[in-house]
């Protein structure tokens, strides 16, 4: 996710109020949301959209618009990041991505904070800025994997102090509309989420489909699975999702050189087009896979879907750089894009079809 980095580093700046409604669009099926975020200057879209993700289901089953930390998740994914590195002597991922598991897998040992209660900016700045967090994190790993004789036993300290002197010290309590909480249990009292209730799909034809894979992606450290289905149940779960109410946190590529920050729909090129049309969606998407013409590198929360006045369908999309466009800080990505550019999602497992279900043995 470093290219997205440069990307949103020159717009972070605006900050300008509209709504996700705009007159070029008729929304066809929406769900209920929070707020468009910033990640500003972190590679940290990953927490953010899976934080916007949480929230939003909190709100599908009935409970108030929160702000939770992205930092909080943050945090912890670091210090497993750090340890996995470790572990594999320097022969691992370490890096500012990740993947929406990364927070589920934090909810599950750890629980969630309100952004009131953890911001996660604990240095002279109003905005995150992990420039230099990540470099002074990066240096202490790879000195560490890098010992010429034992592993030095100071490295985990010197790695948790850069997070507690940039991020904050995470608190074992805190104070919440004036009752006490941890972490675990301001999850289980107040927001409810279960982190066992979500699984991750993708469609790759290199593994074989209707099984559980370990998807060969820098950012998957944690070597989580996924559920392996074809490209056309894969939107077939999505459209589903939105029609009964829920939301998908999408995992995929932004990086192309004909993404128009302007006008905000991402439709393939013309050459892709032609592509499809002389293969299939399938062979397609997976030849730009192994070509890296697909990348990981940037997760948004997909919240419906949308009509253009010609009549094309397009998936609303919420970004995580601030409100920095006139729609909101929403994208709208086609279906064809969506064939192609989707690496993953993550979403409710009640929200699979049950003839899906049943194929995964989810039913």
């Amino acid at each position: 996710m470093k290219k997205m980095l440069l990307l949103f580093a020159g717009i972070f700046i605006f900050n300008i109020s509209f709504s996700q409604e705009h007159p070029d669009f008729t929304i066809i099926d929406q769900v209920k949301t929070s707020s468009v975020k910033n990640q500003d200057r972190s590679g940290t879209c990953w927490s953010f959209t899976t934080t916007s993700f949480i929230e939003t289901e909190a709100m599908r089953y009935g409970k108030a618009e929160f702000d939770i930390s992205e930092m909080y998740f943050v945090y912890y994914a670091y210090i497993d990041k750090a340890n996995d590195y470790i572990r594999f002597h320097g022969n691992a991922n370490f890096s500012e991505g990740g993947q929406a598991h990364d927070v589920t897998n934090v909810v599950k040992r750890f629980g969630l904070l309100p952004e009131s209660i953890f911001s996660g900016i604990n240095y002279d700045s109003e905005f995150h800025n992990h420039f230099e967090l990540a470099k002074n994190l990066n240096s202490i790993v790879e000195n560490a994997a890098n010992a010429k004789e034992k592993l030095p036993q100071t490295w985990h300290s010197a790695f948790k102090g850069v997070l507690d002197s940039y991020l904050g010290v995470v608190p074992d309590t805190f104070i919440y509309e004036g009752k006490e909480y941890t972490p675990q249990t301001f999850n289980e009292q107040i927001i409810g989420f279960n982190p066992d209730d979500y699984v991750e799909f993708t469609s790759y034809t290199h593994h074989p489909f209707y099984e559980l894979i370990d998807l060969e992606l820098p950012d998957n450290w944690s070597h989580d699975r996924y559920y392996n289905v074809p490209v056309n149940e894969l939107i077939e779960i999505m459209n589903y999702a939105f029609k009964n109410g829920y939301s998908v946190a999408w995992d995929g590529d932004l990086s192309d050189k004909r993404f128009d920050l302007t006008t905000e729909k991402l439709n393939l090129s013309e050459d892709d087009l032609k592509a499809v049309k002389e293969t299939n969606y399938q062979k397609f998407r997976q030849e730009t896979f192994d070509d890296y013409t697909t990348t990981d590198d940037h997760l948004m929360h997909i919240t419906g879907i949308v009509k253009d006045k010609e009549g094309n369908f397009y998936y609303l999309t919420k970004n995580s750089w601030g409100v920095y466009n006139e729609y909101g800080g929403y994208l709208y990505m086609s279906e064809g894009y969506i064939k192609i550019k989707t690496i993953a999602f993550m979403i409710h497992k009640d929200a699979v079809p049950d003839a899906i279900a049943l194929k995964l043995g989810l039913k």
